[in-house]
Parts: C-alpha cells; structure tokens; sequence
C-alpha cells in the first residue's frame, strides 16, 4: 500500500466523526469541517472503483464511464444542496471547483513540473499537444460564452422575467449537454489518437491499489455503491451545517461556495495534478485539470438545471456576475499557458497567484449570496 493509500484510510475516520458530531449537535463549523475532510477519502475511492470498473468493461464503456461520472462527489453534493433549497451556493460551488481546477490544480502542477525538468527535457507530447489544446480553449471559451448569454440577457433588456431565464437555460443546458457527447465522440472515436497520452498510460490517480485486477467486477461494483451511499450521508451532514457555519462565521455564501466547497469537493483533482506535475507529468495534469472542468461546466451544471426542473428548486445558469467574471479569468490565464509546448515553474506561479489574488476578492466582495 502507497503512503498515498495509506494516507487515505486514514482520513476515512472523520466519517464516524462527523456523522457523531452532527447527532450530538455540536458547533455546526467543526461539523462543516469534519464533514469536509470526511469527503476527501470517499471521493477518492469513488473515483477509484470507477476506473477500476472502467478497466474491466473495456475502452469504450470504461472511457463513458470515467468520463460520466469522473465528478460525482460535486454531483452528489450539488444535488443534496439543491434540495435543501440553497441555490446560489449550489452556483458558486460549480464555477469555483472550475477555477480551483484551472488555476490551484494545473498551477500546482505546472510549478512541480517545471522545478523537474530542463531546457532539454520540457518538451510535452508535440505531435498532438498543440492539436488538444486548441480543441480544450475553444471548450473553455464555448463555456464562458453560454455562461455570459444569461448576463447579456439580463443587461440588454428592459423588463426580464424569471421565467424568460429559466427557459433560456433548460435550452442552453441541452445545447451544452449536446456539445459535451460530440466532446466524447471526438475524443474517443474519431479522433482518438490526439489523446493518446505518452506519459504513462497509469492516471496517476486515486488509490493505486484497488485498480489491481485481484478483485472481481461484482466486488467492485459493490464497493462503489457502498462508497457513493456513505458519501451520499456525508454530503447531507455538510450541506446541513452549511447554513449555519456561514452564518456563524461570517463569511459569505459567495466565499464559501466558490472558494471553501471546491476545496473538498475538488480536492482529489487538485492532488491527482500535484503528483503528476511532481512526476513531470504536466500534460497528464492538464488533462485532468482541463476535463475535469470542462465536465462540470458541460455536463454537472446542465444536469443539475434539469435535475432542479424536476424536484421542483428550479436553477438557471444566470450566475453571478462576479462569479462568471472569475471563471473568465481562470479560462483566459489557462489558455495562456496550456497551448505552449513547454512546462516551466513561473507559470504555475502566475496561476496560483491569480487563484490567490481571486480568493481574496471573493473573500472581501459585500456579496452575501444564498
């Protein structure tokens, strides 16, 4: 077993924790913590037993699989905040894992990455890279566009009724969902070749042990719906001191939507690119990073509007302002890396520091969103 693995069962007992302190009502920001810290784990292994299972099931339905439910931890926990009504945060949380993976998670692995390599040696897959890369900035910018469209909406009309930007959305939202499968089919079949990745068919991801083909499908099957039921629980016990611990702490919904959630709820992409940026893997890093982001932005947040539509917490991609303004940082500083060829550590400086310079005006914004 790895340190990383070791690392991770370890971590597993502030599930008894957290679910013990919210029974025993205890302050609702060490509940918010526990809770917090308890998601890391299970996230991990979530995502673990779902290559596992990917692997088995062969490289078509394993690449859906991954691709599907590679961000199930900020699905489930979307989805238990939008039925406790808490809109705005459910928003804020899904623009800031997008800017934590952008510019925390690919910074983190470009300045890892640089400090390993030399003049020499920096030269990441320049067959394809230039070919992916171009495909994944205009993703991101398609993004940003279908992000901006509420707001110009907004601003160019004289009277705008709920109902206009709810509609909007549900249609936008199948438009990006549409966009997203022709993503897949792109990057699994017709053009499948630009993503063989030559750094180490290995993703460097979440639990090296459980990947390992001694357990039988059914057992990993198993362990993922166990995995997913207990973080389901967990999720629940954060969502429900949510409220609370922004209130106590005086913090903003904004605050801890965009910057506080995505640290747990991203946390797993985040340390996936440190050790790949550690290993001079910067364009695996990317890959993660980049899909990772894409994902939430082109299918989470589309499902989660449909998801709202049915049970009846109708959400609309008319984000905040603001929110939407940091995202189209974060896009803008990422494309002004990822295309060039060549890993080098001040650029990961230039990204953790927009991330830091981000955090702080989040934290100081007068905006008290949810």
């Amino acid at each position: 077993m790895s340190r990383k693995d070791a690392l991770l069962l370890r971590m597993l007992v502030f599930v008894p924790i957290c679910l013990i302190l919210h029974h025993l009502n205890v302050n609702p920001k060490i509940v918010f913590m526990t809770a917090g810290l308890a998601i890391i784990p299970l996230a991990a292994w979530t995502a673990n037993f779902t290559e596992a299972i990917a692997s088995r099931v062969g490289p078509a339905i394993g690449g859906l699989l991954n691709a599907t439910f590679g961000n199930a931890t900020e699905m489930i926990i979307s989805i238990i905040a939008l039925k406790a009504g808490l809109i705005d945060v459910v928003k804020a949380s899904l623009m800031g894992s997008m800017i934590a993976n952008l510019l925390l998670g690919l910074g983190i692995a470009l300045f890892f990455g640089g400090l390993r390599i030399n003049q020499q040696n920096s030269r990441i897959n320049p067959e394809h890279l230039s070919v992916v890369g171009r495909v994944n900035a205009s993703l991101l910018n398609l993004v940003i566009v279908f992000l901006l469209a509420p707001t110009a909406i907004e601003v160019t009309s004289l009277a705008l009724h709920l109902q206009i930007t709810n509609a909007f959305s549900y249609i936008a939202s199948a438009l990006l969902l549409t966009s997203y499968i022709l993503m897949l089919f792109f990057s699994m079949k017709t053009h499948s070749h630009l993503y063989g990745l030559d750094e180490d068919a290995e993703p460097e991801s979440y639990g090296s042990e459980a990947r390992g083909e001694k357990y039988g499908l059914k057992l990993h099957i198993s362990l993922l719906l166990g995995t997913t039921l207990v973080l389901v629980f967990v999720s629940e016990v954060m969502v429900d001191s949510l409220s609370e611990a922004i209130a106590t702490t005086g913090m903003s919904g904004l605050f801890t939507g965009v910057i506080l959630l995505p640290i747990f709820g991203a946390a797993v992409e985040i340390i996936t690119c440190g050790i790949c940026g550690a290993k001079n893997k910067v364009n695996l890093a990317s890959s993660v990073a980049i899909g990772s982001s894409l994902q939430i932005a082109m299918f989470v947040t589309p499902i989660l509007v449909f998801t709202g539509f049915i049970i009846g917490k109708p959400m609309n991609l008319d984000f905040d302002n603001f929110t939407v303004l940091g995202v189209g940082i974060a896009v803008l500083m990422t494309n002004s890396v990822r295309p060039n060829s060549y890993s080098n550590w001040l650029e990961g400086i230039m990204l953790l520091m927009t991330y830091l310079m981000l955090a702080t005006a989040f934290f100081l914004h007068p905006i008290v969103a949810g």
